[in-house]
Formats: structure tokens, C-alpha cells, sequence
């Protein structure tokens, strides 16, 4: 028993000297601790099962699957081994029971791959001059043919489950919208990710899911929640806008040149040559979004691109809302233009923009007059870089981070 008991310490001073330093360290405290602590698998456990289309879906069913899923992209699969997926990765789905690979995910289409398609130069005049089948024509090619009209689209990222929290968030605070998450990976140990990953299932994180989750857990975040998004430097200033006179498809092909998701819409102002300006200053009155196209049934587009945008969100406003409530008889109100003002805690814009399902919330005066937006990309950032400055750590100035795979 004595000698049994002997290798035992043996074997755990073994074991101790071989662990990184990073694991010697003391356990730390608060945000920092707690946010390393909490895995992306924590994220996705009750997600839904993926939104998808296969290769051959044409765009106009592809449309139809982002509305009625009420999502902003999905992943497009293909039979295996007949593609090179975006950047030669090879993300695979394989059947649970058998082991063999049933699909490749080869790229991203998202909402603003289908506006940048439908806004090119050389068709978006006819569009507005007259009615015709040129958009039938252009809305039944397969979605295959499109992967690539914007640089997300053209991306895409996986992240291991056993990644924590704010690693994951170093790289949703760069930009990363969205990753597909392994809900049974092989490397199951690390945290990088493989540049060869199958699963037998995946789940979608969105950066709104990172978001929710703050939300739900902001008693342990409140010292860095209650900061200002003023004070904490989560305000972007350069906010470009469009008159709400601009039609639907100028706006589209402004947000296709810009890679825009969604732009404010001001009021009439003297001067305004350029369909894409400076919307500092100006009087918000909307949003327009890659969104705002699923409120327009395909057969309607066309017709309705040569709208002023604020006549089309109204149409839209009116088809979804024509229904009244089966219990209350009434309409629905049109969504609220949700904003804040530059001493708005974080907190209250992160409740805001969950409640409310928005990606960005404008920054207004006591005027209603613009001053910037914060993004989610805005709000990640900030809120990464106070845990870190809060625990002493230094913040690093890198492109992505090692815990996720990126693909062109």
C-alpha cells in the first residue's frame, strides 16, 4: 500500500511539472475568470439545428429560407468531394452512426450577397426603368454561383465547442459575425481548430447569441456594463446615410459599393449629391437593412425597387401588418427606431438591441440629430477590452484569433 501510494504522489508531481504555467497560476476572479471559465458549447447547446440550402437551391429559395427561418445567412452544402470550399477548407458533416461524410459546407451566403446581386451596375437600371423578367431570370440562378459577392459570404469560420467565452470574443469583436460550431469535435483537448473538422452536427454562433448571453449573465458583468458606451469608447462616428428619397435600389447599390448591412435614413438636406453621405448631424427618421428586403415577397421586388425607401418600408409595414392580432384585433406597430445617447450604459444598449433583435443601435443627441452608431461588433470590442484592461491584462492588436479558422 505504501509503495502503491508512493508512485501516486510520484505520478502527480510528474504530472504537475509538466502542466503549462498558465494553468499554475491562481484561479482568477471576477469578469476575466468567470468569462475563461464558460465554453462556446454552453452557447449552442439549445440552439436549433442549422439553417442550410443545398448548392443546386436557386436564390429565389434561398430568399424564402432566410425570411422564413428569420436569419441573415446560411451556410451552403454540397455533395463531398466534388467542391473546394471557400479557401480549400473542408468542413464536413458525417453521419453519427456510420462515421461517413455526407456533406461539405463550401461557402456563406448571406442577405447582402442577394441585394449585391440583384443591385449589379449593368442590371439595377432596368430594374427601376421597367417592369420585365430580367429579376425572375436573375433570382432563379443557383445559389453556388454567388458565394463570394461579399467578403463574409466568402468566408467561412468554425470554432471549437470547448473554446471559452472570451476567446471566442476576441474574434467576434474583430468583425466575425458568425461560426459554425462542431457540436462533436475531435479536438476535443485544444482550443484552436482544425483546418479538417467533421461533425456529425453543427450549430450556427452569432455574435447577437454572445450578446444574449451577456444579457443573461449581467450580474456578473455588471462593473463593466454600467460604463457608458461614450466613456467606454464603443461609438462609431463614421456613419454613412441615405435621404429617405433614395430609392430601394440606389440604396442597395450604395450599401453593395460600401459592404453595408444597413444604413440610417435622414431628412431631406440641401446639396446632397452622393447617394451614400455623411449622416452626421442630419435628422434620423429610419433604418433601411438587408433585412427589410424579406418583407417583399418576390413577385412584388421588382415593382417595388424604384420605391423611395421610406414608401417601401411602408408597403412592407402594411403586407406584414395587414393581419390584425387574433386575440387583440389590431395591427401590428411598425418597428421601433431604436437609439441612444452618448451616457446610455452599456448595459441598457445591450437590453436594447436583444429586445429589439437589431445588429446596430444609432447614437443621437438631445436633437434627434445623428452622431454615430454602435455596433455589435462595437459593443463586443469595448466589452473585451475593460475585462482585460480590469484584470491587467494587455490588449493585443491582432488581425484574428488562433481559436478560430478563417477561409477565402
Amino acid at each position: 500500500m505504501e509503495k502503491a501510494a508512493l508512485e501516486e504522489q510520484q505520478r502527480k508531481e510528474v504530472v504537475e511539472e509538466e502542466l503549462p504555467e498558465e494553468r499554475k497560476k491562481k484561479p482568477r476572479k471576477g469578469a476575466y475568470g468567470w468569462l475563461r471559465e464558460r465554453k462556446v458549447r454552453e452557447l449552442v447547446q439549445g440552439k436549433r439545428r442549422l439553417v442550410e440550402v443545398p448548392y443546386t437551391a436557386t436564390l429565389a429559395h434561398t430568399l424564402n429560407a432566410l425570411v422564413a427561418n428569420r436569419v441573415a445567412a446560411v451556410p451552403v452544402a454540397a455533395p463531398p468531394g466534388h467542391w473546394i470550399g471557400a479557401g480549400g477548407s473542408m468542413i464536413l458533416e458525417s453521419d453519427k452512426a456510420t462515421g461517413a461524410v455526407r456533406k461539405h459546407y463550401i461557402g456563406m451566403v448571406t442577405m447582402l450577397d442577394i441585394l449585391a446581386h440583384i443591385a449589379e451596375e449593368d442590371h439595377a437600371a432596368d430594374f427601376a426603368a421597367a417592369p420585365g423578367p430580367d429579376l425572375d431570370v436573375r433570382m432563379a440562378v443557383p445559389v453556388s454561383s454567388i458565394i463570394g459577392h461579399s467578403l463574409e459570404g466568402f468566408s467561412l469560420w468554425t470554432l471549437n465547442p470547448n473554446t471559452s467565452v472570451l476567446d471566442c470574443m476576441e474574434s467576434f469583436c474583430k468583425g466575425v459575425h458568425r461560426a459554425l460550431v462542431p457540436l462533436e469535435s475531435r479536438a476535443d483537448h485544444v482550443v484552436a481548430v482544425e483546418l479538417v473538422e467533421a461533425s456529425p452536427g453543427y450549430r450556427m454562433l452569432t455574435q447577437m447569441d454572445l450578446l444574449a448571453f451577456l444579457k443573461e449573465n449581467s450580474q456578473e458583468l455588471k462593473d463593466v456594463l454600467s460604463c457608458s458606451v461614450q466613456g467606454l469608447g464603443a461609438i462609431n462616428e463614421n456613419v454613412f446615410a441615405v435621404m429617405k428619397s433614395t430609392t430601394v435600389i440606389g440604396a442597395l447599390r450604395s450599401m453593395r459599393t460600401a459592404s453595408l448591412n444597413a444604413v440610417p435614413v435622414v431628412e431631406e438636406s440641401p446639396g446632397g449629391g452622393q447617394l451614400l453621405q455623411d449622416g452626421r448631424g442630419k435628422r434620423l427618421v429610419a433604418t433601411f437593412s438587408a433585412a427589410d428586403l424579406g418583407g417583399c415577397p418576390i413577385g412584388l421586388l421588382q415593382s417595388w425597387l424604384s420605391m423611395s425607401i421610406m414608401e417601401f418600408k411602408e408597403r412592407v409595414w402594411m403586407r406584414e401588418g395587414a393581419a390584425p392580432h387574433p386575440h387583440h384585433n389590431t395591427k401590428p406597430a411598425p418597428r421601433t427606431l431604436i437609439t441612444c445617447d452618448p451616457g446610455t450604459s452599456l448595459a441598457e444598449v445591450v437590453e436594447e438591441m436583444v429586445e429589439g433583435d437589431v445588429h446596430r443601435v444609432w447614437v443621437v443627441d438631445r436633437d434627434g440629430l445623428l452622431v454615430g452608431l454602435v455596433s455589435l461588433t462595437d459593443m463586443l470590442r469595448v466589452f473585451r477590452e475593460s475585462v482585460l484592461l480590469a484584470d491587467g491584462e494587455a490588449v493585443p492588436d491582432v488581425p484574428t484569433s488562433s481559436s478560430l479558422q478563417i477561409n477565402f
